[in-house]
């Protein structure tokens, strides 16, 4: 087996995008060979993240080991993310999800664009003051019919990553996690974890979208790549992730799991299929 596959390092690096959350959150949590499981204990039926980074010759020893951890966390929900795809999860009254690609992008130049890079600067202030104003990015008019420029900064003080925070469970969105709360979805002591970065788009300095990123030092993962509800279809998702991408040490690979609606962006940006994994979701107690 290859350990430094593309798919390896993508899974990987969703584990230890979790055990950030973890370590910042004060969750319990076990790593193993092939597993890595993530308590979350924000609330008592909170949903527990299972991570498969390896391939498994024995489905059924994989899931006993399971059955064991979701009986000592008395776990009501959870979400297992295999990317081998030889679970079978229904005797836990879990639910398969549809289909997700893993994808990577090699390390290089973003093709093919149309229009200026917003430049990065330190994000400040939850009424958007301190940003850059960038060179325009891709901005457009949005739901209120103002048109504006768009610029996207890194997110590293307290208000500028609630904002973060904020436009991922409004925009993403995270429904557990509404109405928003400041630091309940992502502590403010995220910003001290190595390889954690945020990313802010506003337009005129109205919050517009975000991302995250995670560098474990072999790859860069983007996770939760969100955009509010009145500035869709304005390419704010394009100019956060270009910046991410661009910034965020874009020596190495980035990987990421795509929803049917970002596909498409991550295709045009170089991202290329691995592989297409299996989540399982169970959102009550197994009867």
């Amino acid at each position: 087996m290859n350990t430094d596959s593309r798919l390896e390092r993508a899974n990987d690096n969703a584990a230890a995008f979790w055990l950030a959350q973890a370590r910042a959150h004060d969750w319990q949590f076990r790593t193993g060979p092939g597993l890595t499981a993530v308590r979350c204990a924000r609330t008592p039926d909170d949903a527990h993240r299972f991570v498969v980074t390896r391939p498994y010759a024995e489905p059924g020893r994989l899931e006993q080991e399971l059955a064991d951890l979701l009986a000592e966390w008395s776990t009501i929900r959870f979400t297992l993310e295999d990317p081998y795809g030889g679970l079978d999860l229904t005797r836990f009254g879990a639910a398969r999800m549809p289909l997700m690609p893993v994808m990577v992008r090699d390390p290089g130049r973003i093709e093919g664009l149309t229009t200026g890079l917003p430049t990065v600067s330190e994000a400040r202030g939850s009424d958007g003051s301190g940003g850059s104003d960038g060179n325009g990015g891709s901005g457009g008019s949005g739901g209120n019919g103002r048109s504006g420029a768009l610029t996207v900064d890194e997110a590293r003080d307290g208000d500028s990553f609630a904002q973060v925070e904020r436009a991922i469970v409004e925009g993403f969105p995270l429904p557990a996690r509404q109405p928003w709360v400041r630091g309940v979805a992502l502590p403010e002591r995220l910003l001290g974890e190595p390889g954690w970065r945020a990313w802010l788009g506003r337009v005129d300095g109205a919050v517009a979208g975000s991302c995250l990123t995670y560098d474990d030092g072999r790859a860069t993962g983007v996770y939760w790549v969100a955009t509010l509800p009145d500035w869709r279809g304005r390419g704010v998702a394009r100019a956060v992730l270009q910046t991410a991408l661009t910034h965020a040490h874009p020596d190495r690979p980035a990987t990421l799991v795509a929803t049917a609606v970002g596909e498409p962006l991550y295709r045009k940006l170089g991202f290329t299929e691995q592989t297409r994994t299996c989540w399982w979701s169970r959102t009550s107690a197994a009867g």
